[in-house]
């Protein structure tokens, strides 16, 4: 049954633990998580966190909406936010949603949503125009990343190691070996 944004917006507040999405017009609850997911996406965001200037950027995990359309709300698994799109959300009192693009959204695979991650969740937040979107699968230690190109599509690249720059966060190096354990 579909329901309306305000609906899925009183929902995703009134039940945060409920990890709440929004695809289609439907109602969808992010299931729960392995281990290795959890443990890859905490230590990509602690890396993130060292290397970023809180002034200027917020790092969350499985935090936070990325809103497509009305019909479209998802959370990823870590992204970064320029402050300037936080702060003006700070004293309100309303989910966190972000429409604009972001420089970083990372989905880490996972057997419950590895399927949906690639066939939905990246396209859309391709069609947001975020800048750059990465998808790391725990078990084979590989990336997938999509880095938006100047006339507004995506180029697609494989890693299987190495240190990792994120196109949009100059200075900013990813130990990719050191998100696995």
């Amino acid at each position: 049954m579909s329901v309306s944004e305000a609906t899925f917006l009183q929902v995703a507040l009134e039940d945060p633990e409920g990890h709440w999405e929004l695809h289609c017009g439907h109602l969808r609850q992010k299931p729960g998580m392995t281990a290795m997911h959890n443990q890859v996406a905490f230590e990509l965001s602690f890396q993130l966190r060292q290397q970023l200037d809180r002034n200027q950027f917020g790092v969350r995990v499985n935090m936070g909406h990325l809103r497509r359309s009305s019909e479209s709300y998802y959370i990823p698994d870590v992204l970064v936010i320029p402050m300037e799109l936080v702060r003006p959300l700070l004293p309100l009192y309303v989910l966190e949603t972000y429409s604009s693009p972001l420089p970083l959204v990372v989905e880490v695979w996972s057997p419950s949503t590895g399927a949906f991650d690639v066939a939905t969740k990246v396209p859309e937040y391709q069609a947001r125009g975020d800048l750059e979107i990465w998808r790391i699968h725990p078990f084979e230690r590989t990336l997938t990343l999509w880095r938006r190109q100047p006339d507004g599509t995506y180029a697609e690249e494989q890693y299987q190691g190495g240190p990792l720059q994120p196109v949009a966060l100059p200075g900013v190096e990813i130990d990719f070996a050191g998100l696995f354990i």
